[in-house]
């Protein structure tokens, strides 16, 4: 199994939407499954591995998605007989954790720090008024920023696009300013988010330090996304807008922020307290 999330990391890692993560995935895997074999791949193994890692569900099937691919690349290139199924846990509920307009002011001002001062603010202004997910965000150039136009693609030019769609999306009027002066500090093909020029492969600490700074808990990069999401239902914006805004599919819109939207079941309600025409009845 070594070999072949070894081979699977060095086919893959350059052409996918975010490769760190999944070389992350890959280290953590390969100290368990060094020494086994793809027919070692068991809905048991698999509990055992989960039992080992102790992280959340959502953690280790992140993981064991990774082995999944793995598994069924080698198939797809002739190095397995046969695909394998791996185990997942089962998936969490999906995160309610979303930020007040206040909650965001601090955590602005906590992420101001005089190291993070320049790169940690300008991604959570990104991630609030953009909704996209952390890997889009970091892997954001220049180039792809249209400030004429008022115009950001996110799509990662020469990657294939996958289901975590990425998408263009318009700047909003008050995330302009900041992305005109982040523009004058950088170079003309260089991250939009980085330090001191550099390329910044995770975030995850340093926005974390910022958070408990705030007195924020249950507060992750992935929370600027639920963040924008929930603020659009709130506003009252069309499903079917927020969600292209979002590049975000309708059906999960649905299923985990309408209930923010002030139309959510309003028609249904109004209509359940009304006499049906022609009834007599006292309800």
């Amino acid at each position: 199994m070594t070999d072949l999330l070894t081979n699977y990391a060095r086919a893959r890692a350059p052409k996918v939407a975010a490769p760190e993560a999944m070389l992350n995935a890959i280290n953590r895997l390969i100290p368990f499954w060094t020494g086994k074999m793809a027919a070692d791949v068991t809905p048991e193994t698999c509990n055992i591995y989960a039992d080992t890692r102790q992280r959340s569900n959502g953690t280790v099937r992140r993981e064991l998605g990774v082995l999944q691919a793995a598994i069924n690349w080698a198939h797809r290139n002739g190095k397995l007989s046969r695909a394998v199924i791996v185990a997942l846990p089962a998936s969490a509920p999906p995160r309610e954790r979303w930020l007040t307009r206040d909650e965001v002011a601090r955590l602005l001002r906590a992420s101001r720090t005089p190291k993070a001062r320049l790169y940690l603010p300008l991604f959570i202004l990104l991630g609030i008024y953009t909704g996209r997910r952390k890997e889009g965000i970091l892997s954001l150039r220049w180039p792809q920023v249209d400030l004429a136009a008022g115009l950001i693609d996110f799509e990662k030019p020469g990657v294939k696009s996958t289901k975590k769609r990425r998408g263009k999306v318009r700047i909003p009027a008050r995330l302009l300013p900041h992305l005109i002066r982040a523009r004058r500090r950088c170079s003309e093909i260089g991250y939009v988010v980085n330090l001191e020029g550099k390329h910044i492969g995770n975030i995850k600490k340093g926005f974390g330090t910022a958070a408990k700074r705030a007195g924020l808990r249950g507060v992750t990069p992935h929370t600027m996304r639920h963040t924008a999401a929930t603020w659009l239902m709130k506003a009252g914006v069309p499903i079917w807008e927020a969600a292209q805004f979002l590049a975000m599919t309708e059906q999960t819109l649905r299923a985990t922020y309408a209930h923010h939207h002030p139309d959510f079941t309003k028609g249904a309600a109004d209509a359940i307290g009304k006499r049906p025409v022609g009834s007599r009845m006292g309800a």
